[in-house]
């Protein structure tokens, strides 16, 4: 089921019922008539039995927008058909996809109408159903399981999947906002990455930038108005640029398409927020795409290396950047070769250079295979290993549901290196991998014997880091064991997984050791193990989990003290206390001690964020991301009942969004009274006396109260890091810019605790 369906809508479709099924069939003979003009064998009957099968049992059921539910369907059979390429089994799959969760059809009713295939495909997105997430974490970590073991038994199921969620992306203004933060924070937590890894460049950005309009939207409207009042002299400069290109290509003979490729909105935002950089500093807002027409595949790699060497005739090369993605493809398929050149305005321009074959499997991803026919190939054998490393680690997942996620999710998102083993074989790695890495991507048991490494035939440790085009030979010794720090040398998500499981086996007899005393001391004093008694107890001797509680108390770094006896028994565990427990009621009553209450929170409405130095506050400031009144924030409500903040760029709030959506607040901030901290980072040239500058400026001028300065200079550059008491976001932008007029300084600009 969708996140936007209701059989009582807000908004009801102001059409007649006649007008309705028109327009039912109307959008139903617009899938038809794509799927007509692909590549694929046309069979039209099988489709159309399939919707009106699920017209018929989604009749009366409506979304939340109050529009048929069938619409739902059809769209996600056009994204599937039109937007990713895929064929007349996924298009009945879409169209059937939450007939089993919704009605009272079942798998085996599928299969009989349409058979195996089809069926198989329908059950396979009904157990992914209702978003990866549930309420729990475990309950989570096991749909996402589910997923990624659907999709290694068919890949279709999680691009019909990925049309489903782009639909529901698309239409989520209906929803509430609380609903929108949960949905987006999920999207832009597993299902963007996924169409990366997938190869579906089109629909990645699409997901990226939708959930950032919906978790940013004054950002997002700002930046695109940028975009828009840029458009002029962003295409002048192109053109100046293009044009001798053009006419090199033409006198080449080639058929070609050359075009000006934008940055999305959600990238460059990442860019200003990651280099604290204005929008006017961003200046590979766009990139120039070259795509040829070639019919004979093995002429292609020869054409993209002509053109190459006709753009560097004309442009300066930037020899650091050029990426050849032709005699390596990425995992996900990708083909390319990218260069960088000195444009005529002084700013570097990156080119990309692409058969139209490559370009289809670019924007399409792995659905354009089949359309050219590649079998079990280069690039379908590099899905196929890709698959392999997640079967490989939901074979042993990790206890922890959010580090289980979190340890998909670097394979997902990384990007690559590609290593040679000593014979030559060939190994697609993450950035950042290190000789440890390699050892357990080539075995296990290599990975846990493993004492150092050969790269280029120079021996170096096994936390080395390696770089595209090592060689790398790894050597092994028997009376080698696994090491708890290991797992800061690792960044496969394969190895990582594996290393915690050898950990866990190898200390099971200590954690097992370290629960028995643990169990002990609590059965010597009188106390019943719960929730409360081990938060208590991890909180005071300050370890993270029972794991590592355990394992200190087995390993005897740890003990528990008498005294903590005391604060974990239950005050009506004494006799005294029941006899007291009357007085001390009314003594309650009299004192002028104010205990502060906890307010119900409403979920569905707006939470107002009131804050004041005096009468305190409703909501708790987390150090992750310390957000002011400004901000874009989200509130969520934690197990104390309390509403924690964070700001909606703080990556623990991507977390809570994809793993605990229903404790999600929309919120929003009251005229504050308060005083906030928030850290600037100054850089310039240093001079004599720019520092009293900087102060006077902040101390004297603003009447800003200075809470720490920490400065260092070397040669003739400084570096400033300022922490501030403010009111709001506009006395942050307001400060910032009268410090870059200041002379000497060359940028001013906030920063947080997650740089």
């Amino acid at each position: 089921m969708t996140p936007n369906d209701s059989t009582s809508p807000t908004v009801r479709y102001k059409l007649s019922p006649e007008e309705e099924d028109r327009l039912v069939e109307a959008e139903f003979q617009d899938v038809l008539a794509g799927y007509l003009s692909s590549n694929h064998r046309k069979k039209v009957e099988i489709i159309e039995r399939a919707f009106r099968f699920a017209k018929e049992a989604h009749k009366g059921i409506r979304r939340r927008s109050g529009e048929p539910y069938i619409l739902h369907p059809i769209a996600v059979a056009k994204i599937a058909s039109q937007e990713i390429g895929l064929g007349s089994t996924s298009i009945c799959a879409a169209l059937l996809h939450d007939v089993v969760e919704d009605t009272e059809y079942t798998v085996e009713d599928i299969e009989q109408h349409f058979g195996k295939k089809i069926a198989q495909l329908v059950a396979g997105l009904t157990k992914i159903s209702g978003g990866i997430f549930g309420d729990k974490a475990s309950a989570q970590a096991e749909k996402f399981r589910k997923l990624l073991l659907t999709m290694s038994e068919d890949i279709r199921v999680v691009l019909i999947k990925m049309a489903d969620r782009l639909h529901n992306m698309r239409t989520l203004d209906s929803m509430s906002p609380n609903k929108q933060y949960k949905i987006a924070g999920e999207t832009l937590y597993i299902y963007a990455p996924l169409a990366h890894r997938l190869g579906l460049f089109a629909i990645k950005t699409e997901l990226e930038d939708l959930s950032f309009k919906y978790e940013h939207p004054a950002a997002y409207e700002r930046i695109s108005n940028q975009i828009k009042a840029s458009e002029a002299r962003r295409s002048a400069v192109y053109n100046d640029f293009s044009e001798p290109i053009k006419e090199k290509l033409v006198g080449m003979g080639l058929k070609y398409e050359a075009k000006a490729r934008l940055k999305s909105v959600y990238s460059i935002w990442r860019k200003m927020e990651t280099k604290h950089v204005p929008f006017e500093e961003v200046y590979d807002l766009y990139a120039m795409r070259i795509i040829f027409e070639c019919d004979d595949q093995a002429k292609e790699k020869a054409i993209c290396w002509q053109i190459y060497s006709a753009i560097t005739d004309i442009y300066r090369l930037h020899p650091e950047r050029t990426r050849d993605w032709i005699s390596n493809p990425k995992a996900n398929g990708y083909q390319a070769l990218h260069l960088t050149v000195m444009g005529p305005d002084g700013n570097w321009i990156e080119v990309q250079i692409r058969s139209r074959r490559m370009d289809e499997i670019a924007e399409l991803g792995f659905a354009a295979h089949w359309k050219y026919k590649i079998g079990e190939g280069d690039e379908e054998s590099e899905l196929n290993a890709w698959l392999s490393t997640i079967k490989d680690i939901l074979d042993n997942p990790e206890p922890n549901a959010i580090d289980f996620l979190d340890t998909l999710k670097l394979n997902l998102f990384a990007s690559e290196i590609v290593v040679f083993t000593p014979k030559g074989e060939l190994l697609t790695l993450p950035n950042n991998s290190t000789v440890l890495d390699v050892a357990f991507e080539l075995h296990s048991e290599i990975g846990m014997h493993c004492i150092a490494g050969k790269v280029n035939h120079k021996l170096v440790p096994l936390s080395h880091r390696l770089h595209s085009g090592d060689q790398v030979e790894v050597l092994t010794s028997q009376s080698q064991t696994p090491k708890p720090d290991w797992v800061n040398y690792l960044a496969t998500a394969k190895a990582k997984s594996r290393l915690r499981q050898l950990m866990r086996r190898e200390m099971a007899p200590v954690i097992e050791q370290g629960r028995e005393i643990y169990e002990k001391y609590l059965a010597d004093n009188s106390i019943t193990d719960n929730n409360s008694v081990i938060t208590k107890v991890l909180g005071t001797l300050r370890y993270d989990n029972r794991e590592a509680l355990f394992t200190a108390l087995g390993r005897g770094e740890a003990t528990l003290p008498d005294y903590l006896a005391k604060s974990l028994r239950p005050a009506s565990s004494s006799i005294f206390s029941k006899i007291l427990r009357p007085l001390k009621g009314k003594k309650s009553q009299n004192t002028d001690i104010k205990t502060p209450t906890k307010r119900k929170v409403n979920m569905k409405e707006t939470y107002v964020l009131e804050y004041d130095e005096k009468n305190g506050h409703n909501f708790k400031l987390c150090d992750c991301c310390s957000p002011v009144p400004g901000d874009d924030v989200m509130g969520w409500v934690n197990d104390d009942g309390e509403v924690e903040l964070h700001a909606l760029s703080c990556p623990r709030a991507s977390v809570l969004k994809a793993s605990y959506g229903k404790r999600i607040l929309n919120t929003r901030w009251a005229e504050q009274s308060g005083l906030f901290l928030a850290e600037v980072r100054i850089e310039g040239i240093d001079r004599f006396g720019i520092l009293q500058e900087i102060i006077q400026m902040i101390s004297m001028h603003l009447a800003i109260d200075i809470r720490k300065l920490d400065i260092e200079a070397e040669k003739e550059v400084f570096h400033c890091d300022l922490a501030v008491r403010v009111h709001d976001t506009k006395v942050i932008t307001d400060l910032c810019s009268k410090l870059r007029n200041i002379r000497g300084v060359q940028r001013a600009a906030r920063v947080n605790h997650l740089e």
